[in-house]
């Protein structure tokens, strides 16, 4: 490719509502246009980066026996309805009605639709397993859309979906996929990492995020350096940090803790350990017989997790944090100096590992101005209704397999992957006969890239100062050949243009940069754009037979022979 050919338009000023770095530089590269909140133009330049993805993705799915076809974009309402999603889902789904007053939805997934296609096509044993994918347009309607590719509206995504016939063969098939992903990711270039995670709205039992690792990615990653444990923070099991809840050593006596309502400031007024405090979270479910009210207690220097609260025995059906009212109707008083002795009305009361582990400690005394300091469980108040993992783990905590402490780091979600079991196909009455000749249902697996978010956070970990540091395998053009003086130099002229065609001819994805711009703006763009590999050729070193050539990482250039660089260059861009 000729750059006078293509379509460059660099910017030097990112766009005012451009929060994160990929954002920023995706729109000075020309590699994106924005069209509305969350809707972008791919423009050539990104378009080629986009292609590139695929094109791994697509090679290592047809290697793990994936099948390709592609689903619509607009869906029916009737298949969502089958599963209930048309109601369980909000405003995110954004709904449509043809002409004929249809109700349509435009897809943000499409397990409905295959599993749709599954039952009329699969019958019996000897079709499974199966497994089908396909790289299409998604639209989830954000409320907020921001962070550009990284949080839009509409996105491109690599779905597949597995069909078996029990949970073994299932299991198999989510393995094989897991290990596509896997060699997805390390051929992207990317530094990931895969941890357990929760099913979420998907649903399913076993699940994993492929995690790029950014500073920063808005994921909590958790994980164990001595191990190969890891787990998004979401699913992170926190061990009790008492093994054996010490003895009661203080007298329960309440304390003046006036205008003192967070746990470290009363920690600090009472001069103890914040860990000697407990933290008190109130929530609430809507039975028919009016709001249940649930007292979540943890360690005041630990954060409930809502995750792991939302599939607790009574929890699990969605509960809501109570309003101020209920609140002062069960605890006497506005939150701030809530606790679990002394509560006006029956409530249950959960507490952490951790929490129900203590002793001699400082909680609410339910009245405004007032806390109570050496509670302890048994003595002062009765146990708790139940003792659950409901608090996020924090970096220190032990490994819950036991081998090592656990370290935090922040990393961009973009591939997951679920084993649905029968939830869908149950609910769609996709089943194949066996060899009796007896109807089962499919057991099914998800498996998701967020293709067009690979690209953001693709560089949200690889950039600098100057611009957007792309791996080789994804770069949109992988050497850049910079003939310093073009129309000035016909030596350089004729240089640049018999390497560029000698690395054409080697496989090289090349682009000579015949635009005749100044070096120095020249290389500002490609090094904005990121373009791994340059070679830069001008009359000063041609009079010596040298060129240069330079890595995007590398802080100055090399100088190289001519009659070797096409070697050369062939080596550093081919590996």
């Amino acid at each position: 490719m000729r750059a006078s050919r293509f379509f460059i338009a660099t910017l030097k000023e990112a766009p005012t509502d451009a929060e994160v770095i990929s954002h920023k530089l995706m729109t000075r590269a020309g590699m994106i246009k924005k069209l509305a909140g969350g809707i972008y133009t791919y423009m050539p330049m990104g378009l080629r980066v986009i292609r590139k993805i695929e094109k791994i993705i697509r090679e290592e799915m047809e290697r793990a026996s994936a099948i390709e076809l592609l689903m619509p974009l607009v869906q029916p309402a009737e298949l969502w309805q089958e599963t209930g999603r048309w109601d369980k889902m909000g405003p995110e789904l954004l709904r449509v009605k043809d002409r004929h007053d249809r109700d349509f939805i435009i897809q943000p997934t499409s397990e409905e639709v295959i599993t749709d296609i599954a039952r009329s096509e699969i019958h019996s044993y000897r079709q499974l397993p199966k497994n089908f994918f396909h790289i299409q347009t998604k639209f989830r309607d954000e409320r907020r859309p921001r962070f550009g590719v990284m949080r839009g509206r509409e996105f491109t995504m690599k779905d597949a979906y597995s069909f078996d016939r029990d949970d073994t063969a299932a299991e198999k098939s989510y393995q094989a996929m897991f290990a596509a992903y896997v060699k997805i990711f390390k051929r992207l270039g990317l530094t990931f990492r895969a941890v357990r995670a929760d099913t979420g709205a998907i649903g399913g039992s076993l699940s994993h995020e492929f995690q790029v690792i950014a500073d920063t990615g808005e994921d909590l990653l958790v994980y164990c350096p001595d191990s190969d444990y890891a787990a998004n923070i979401e699913l992170a099991e926190a061990l009790h940090l008492n093994a054996v809840r010490p003895e009661p050593t203080f007298p329960m006596e309440k304390v003046a803790t006036p205008d003192t309502i967070r746990c470290e400031d009363v920690a600090k007024l009472l001069s103890l350990p914040i860990g000697c405090t407990v933290k008190s979270i109130v929530l609430a479910t809507d039975t028919p017989l009016g709001a249940e009210i649930w007292l979540l207690l943890v360690r005041g220097d630990h954060e409930l997790n809502e995750v792991k609260a939302g599939k607790l025995p009574g929890l699990e059906g969605g509960f809501r944090f109570a309003s101020e009212q209920e609140i002062i109707e069960h605890f006497g008083c506005p939150p701030g100096y809530l606790g679990p002795i002394n509560t006006k009305r029956p409530l249950k009361i959960v507490a952490d590992r951790t929490a129900a582990q203590m002793s001699d400690f400082v909680s609410g005394a339910n009245e405004i101005g007032f806390h109570i300091r050496g509670i302890n469980w048994g003595r002062d108040l009765p146990e708790p209704d139940l003792i659950a993992d409901i608090r996020n783990v924090v970096a220190g905590d032990p490994s819950p397999d036991g081998k090592g402490l656990l370290a935090i780091q922040r990393g961009i979600e973009v591939g997951h992957v679920f084993f649905l079991g029968t939830k869908y196909s149950a609910a769609m009455n996709c089943s194949y006969l066996d060899e009796t000749g007896t109807p089962q249902p499919m057991v099914m697996g998800c498996y998701g890239i967020g293709v067009t978010r690979l690209v953001g956070a693709a560089i949200e970990q690889n950039h600098d100062e100057r611009g957007i540091i792309w791996p080789d395998a994804i770069a949109p053009f992988t050497l850049v050949i910079c003939p310093v003086g073009w129309s000035k130099s016909e030596a350089v002229r004729l240089a640049a243009t018999e390497l560029y065609e000698k690395l054409v001819l080697s496989g090289i994805d090349v682009i000579l940069d015949d635009r005749d711009e100044r070096p120095g703006v020249m290389f500002a763009d490609w090094e904005l754009i990121g373009v791994p590999h340059r070679i830069t050729i001008g009359d000063r070193g041609l009079k010596d037979g040298m060129v240069e050539y330079q890595h995007r990482r590398d802080k100055e250039a090399t100088r190289v022979p001519l009659v070797e660089i096409a070697a050369v260059a062939r080596q550093k861009a081919c590996g």
